[in-house]
C-alpha cells in the first residue's frame, strides 16, 4: 500500500478490531471495544497497562478514558515484532497499514514508552531491540527512510531512479531518518544506564551518520544521493536529475525529502537541521563518554556548531507581521519557503525535540505564524483548525499538529482546545488518523497510523501527570 493511500472501508482493521453488526461494547459504558483482544496483541507491558488503569480510575471523562486505552498501547498491540537472538533484543516496528519500518516512525512510536523503560524489563528490551535494528539499517543504507524485515524482499518502488536494493522499502533521503535513532539511543542510555546496544557496530553507524551529513552539506559537489520517481505527484520526486534545486554550501545539511516523505522545494529544511544540531551533540556525548571516541565526537560537535550558526544566519527571516521567525526551507542564496508541515520535525515541534527553548522569542513568533492563515497549510473549518501539508492535500488537518501544539504549550486554553478537538474528530473509531477534513471528520486518511495514536496517548498521559484538571 502506498503511504498516502487509504481504503476507508477497512474500518478499524489493524488499529483494533472490526466491529460486527451487533458490535461489542465495553462493560459499564457506551463505547465499543475496539482495542485488539489480549491474546491477539503483539507485545505487552505491565507498566503501560498500569498507566491505563490509573488514567481510567482517575479521569471522569469516559470518552477520553476510552481513547487513551485504545491509542496509548496501539504501537505495542499492533505493530511490534520482537525477538531475541543469543539473548540480543531485536525489534521490527511497522507503521500500521504499511508493512515496513520507517527510521523516523519506529523511533517515534516507541518513544512514549521510554518513561517506563527503567521499571519495565519488557519495555527496556523492546527499545534496545529497536536501537539494535536501526544501527544495522544505518549501515545498510543511510539514505533510505524505510526498510523491510525480510532483507530479500524487493520494494514496489524498485523502479525509482536511485540506488535501491532488496530489503529497502523506500529510499527517500530525510535528515530526520538519522536523527531519530540518535534521540532514541541517547535517552535510552540516560533513562536506563544500559550501554549494551552501543557496541562497535553502533560506533560505525555514528561514523556513517557524520559522513552522510557532511556529504549533504554539498560543499564540494552534490554528493552521492539522487532520487527520481516516475509519478504524477511532484511531491514524490526531485528535479535536476534527482539532486534537487541548487543550494549555496553555507554549512546547512540538504534534505531531499521532508518528514512527510514529500520532496523539499529548497533543500535546506530548517526544522530538520535544528534537529540535527541536537542529535549530533547527543551522539558526541555518547561517543566520548561510552566509547572514548574523542576524534569522532569532536567532529560531531564542530558540525553541530556549524549547522546551528548557519541556521541563525540563513534560516531566520523577518516577517512583516510576525517579525523574526524561522523559515521552513531555504537554499542559502536568499530564497525561503515560509510555511509549516504537520509532520515532526516541524517548526511547531522544535521544543518537543529539544531543538529550541519553548520560550525562545523567535520560536514564539514562529509558533504564532504557523498557527495562522499566514501559513498556507493552516486550515480552519467548522470541525477544527490545525496544520496539514501537501502529503494529503488541501483542507486536511493532521491530528499530529493538534497533539504537538498541546505538547509544546504552556497555555491551558491551547491544551484544552487540542484535547477537545481531538476527542471530537476521531469519527467514532476510537483512534487517531493521519488527517481529517476541516469540516467533516468522517472524511479521514489512514485508520491505522500507530505513531499518531501513541503520540496522542503520550499527550494525554503528560496532561494527566502535569495538569490533571484539564482532563475534567
Amino acid at each position: 500500500m502506498k503511504r498516502r493511500n487509504f481504503i476507508q472501508n477497512i474500518g478499524v482493521l489493524g488499529a483494533g478490531v472490526v466491529l460486527s453488526q451487533g458490535k461489542a461494547w465495553a462493560a459499564g459504558n457506551d463505547f465499543p471495544i475496539v482495542r485488539v483482544a489480549k491474546d491477539k496483541r503483539h507485545f505487552s507491558s505491565e507498566a503501560v497497562e498500569r498507566a491505563i488503569a490509573k488514567f481510567s480510575a482517575k479521569v471522569k471523562d469516559k470518552e477520553l478514558v476510552w481513547l487513551f486505552g485504545n491509542c496509548f498501547p496501539n504501537t505495542l498491540d499492533t505493530t511490534v515484532y520482537y525477538s531475541e537472538e543469543n539473548g540480543t533484543p531485536d525489534t521490527y516496528v511497522i507503521t500500521g497499514d504499511i508493512d515496513a519500518m520507517w527510521m523516523r516512525d519506529s523511533s517515534a512510536q516507541v518513544w512514549p514508552y521510554m518513561q517506563f523503560a527503567k521499571e519495565d524489563p519488557n519495555v527496556h528490551k523492546l527499545i534496545a531491540g529497536v536501537i539494535n535494528r536501526q544501527k544495522n539499517y544505518i549501515l545498510e543504507d543511510p539514505y533510505a527512510n524505510a526498510f523491510y524485515k525480510d532483507a530479500s524482499q524487493k520494494s514496489e518502488w524498485q523502479s525509482d531512479l536511485t540506488d535501491i536494493h532488496a530489503g529497502i522499502h523506500e529510499r527517500k533521503w530525510e535528515i530526520d531518518s538519522l536523527c531519530y535513532p540518535i534521540r532514541l539511543a541517547y535517552h535510552f542510555w540516560k533513562s536506563t544506564g544500559d550501554t549494551k546496544p552501543f557496541d562497535a557496530t553502533w560506533v560505525k553507524a555514528m561514523q556513517t551518520v557524520y559522513d552522510t551529513f557532511v556529504a549533504q552539506q554539498r560543499k564540494e559537489n552534490d554528493g552521492p544521493y539522487h532520487f527520481q520517481r516516475n509519478t504524477a505527484n511532484a511531491t514524490d520526486t526531485q528535479p535536476m536529475h534527482g539532486y534537487g534545486y541548487p543550494v549555496n554550501p553555507v554549512g546547512l545539511i540538504s534534505s531531499a525529502f521532508r518528514p512527510s516523505d514529500d520532496a523539499t522545494l529548497l533543500s535546506f529544511l530548517i526544522p530538520s537541521n535544528l534537529f540535527a544540531v541536537v542529535s549530533l551533540n547527543e551522539a558526541a556525548e555518547m561517543l566520548q563518554t561510552l566509547k572514548n571516541e574523542t576524534v569522532l565526537a569532536g567532529k560531531m560537535k564542530a558540525l553541530a556548531k556549524e549547522v546551528k550558526a548557519a541556521v541563525e544566519k540563513y534560516g531566520i527571516v523577518t516577517h512583516p507581521k510576525f517579525r523574526k521567525i524561522y523559515a521552513f526551507e531555504t537554499d542559502g542564496f536568499g530564497s525561503h519557503i515560509l510555511m509549516d508541515d504537520s509532520n515532526v520535525p516541524s517548526l511547531l515541534s522544535l521544543p518537543y525535540l529539544g531543538s529550541v527553548d519553548r520560550n525562545d522569542p523567535i520560536y514564539l513568533n514562529t509558533r504564532k505564524f504557523v498557527w495562522s492563515n499566514a501559513n498556507p497549510f493552516f486550515f480552519k473549518g467548522s470541525a477544527a483548525e490545525g496544520i496539514g501539508g501537501p502529503h494529503v492535500g488541501k483542507d486536511m488537518i493532521w491530528p499530529m499538529s493538534l497533539i504537538m501544539r498541546g505538547l509544546t504549550s504552556n497555555n491551558d486554553e491551547e491544551i484544552k482546545y487540542s484535547i477537545k478537538t481531538l476527542k471530537a474528530t476521531h469519527a467514532g473509531t476510537g483512534f487517531m488518523h493521519e488527517s481529517f477534513h476541516k469540516d467533516n471528520p468522517t472524511k479521514f486518511s489512514r485508520s491505522w497510523f500507530a505513531w499518531t495514536n501513541t503520540l496522542f496517548g503520550e499527550f494525554l498521559w503528560k496532561v494527566y501527570n502535569e495538569r490533571p484538571s484539564l482532563l475534567s
